[in-house]
């Protein structure tokens, strides 16, 4: 019996060191050790978060192909009115196609508006200190570090361009002291004015309310909120886009250039609302192309 026991335990254990060799490799020798699959977002706890049932926010972490890693990194903010996230369109193919670039990516894990007003930026504002603070272990550089957003994941991303220093994006903790400006941003279709008739309602009543005062409506409306300190700025829409006018993109960059922060435009003529990275749309489903040509010219793919 006492062998039958000791054979047991004996593959029990290589059958668990093989699960972990699986889950995390070892690095070849001279090579560095392989990054983290996710990064809690809150390991301290989920701001106002109920004591049960909150979420587990993360960031989900997508390495560079090895040949082209360059040191630059995007936090990917996938889109869903506020109310889900489209993680695999907005999120996960993003995040593949930037590592083909060379490009480290986060895809955020953010909380929806019934959270509160504020906890999406808080999200997005705390990626940045996390990844900027960790730069040395992820290997990338604290100043390359962009946001791309789609839809109200492009909301979120300009939130996080324009309202970095806002006191509503802080919680208090020691990381807040760390710089959250993105050094760039992406923008594809987003959502970027809370103006009724031009904004898209689903996502203004997630994110605001049904009734919101006008200072909300305007600190929430981002064409409102570009200083100088705005970051360098690309922009994609469809002019055809039936859910989230174009007018969001273009009063955004005619803000951006009233503030002279560099930044480049394509509106489409057509490319629908959602497109991500979905062929078929003619032009419009060649704009990573265009975003690989604007990368590359403001040296973010530059080693």
């Amino acid at each position: 019996m006492k062998i039958k026991i000791q054979t047991m335990k004996f593959w029990v254990c290589a059958l668990l060191a093989a699960a972990v060799s699986r889950a995390a490799p070892a690095a070849a020798p001279g090579q560095p050790p392989p990054l983290p699959a996710s990064i809690p977002l809150w390991p301290e706890g989920v701001p106002n978060a109920p004591a049960a049932g909150a979420p587990a926010m993360a960031l989900r972490v997508y390495a560079p192909v090895s040949d082209r890693v360059n040191g630059t990194a995007v936090i990917v903010c996938p889109g869903g009115a506020y109310r889900f996230l489209a993680t695999e369109r907005e999120g996960d193919q993003y995040a593949r196609w930037l590592g083909t670039l060379g490009i480290t990516a986060f895809v955020l894990e953010y909380r929806l508006g019934r959270e509160g007003t504020y906890a999406p930026l808080q999200d997005v504002l705390r990626a940045i200190r996390l990844v900027r603070s960790r730069a040395a272990d992820l290997r990338i550089s604290p100043r390359r570090i962009g946001v791309i957003g789609s839809s109200a994941g492009g909301h979120l991303a300009a939130s996080a361009g324009t309202l970095f220093d806002r006191p509503e994006g802080k919680t208090g903790a020691a990381l807040d002291a760390v710089a959250a400006r993105p050094d760039f941003l992406m923008l594809l279709y987003p959502v970027i004015t809370m103006e009724e008739g031009v904004t898209h309602m689903g996502s203004r009543e997630s994110l605001i309310g049904t009734a919101p005062d006008d200072a909300l409506v305007d600190l929430m409306s981002l064409e409102k909120q570009v200083t100088p300190a705005t970051p360098p700025t690309l922009l994609i829409h469809s002019q055809d886009d039936p859910i989230v006018p174009a007018e969001n993109s273009i009063r955004f960059y005619l803000a951006l250039t009233r503030a002279k922060v560099p930044a480049e435009m394509y509106l489409y003529e057509r490319g629908q609302h959602g497109i991500a990275l979905l062929p078929g749309f003619g032009t419009a489903s060649e704009w990573t192309r265009r975003a690989e040509e604007w990368l590359r010219s403001r040296g973010l793919l530059t080693p």
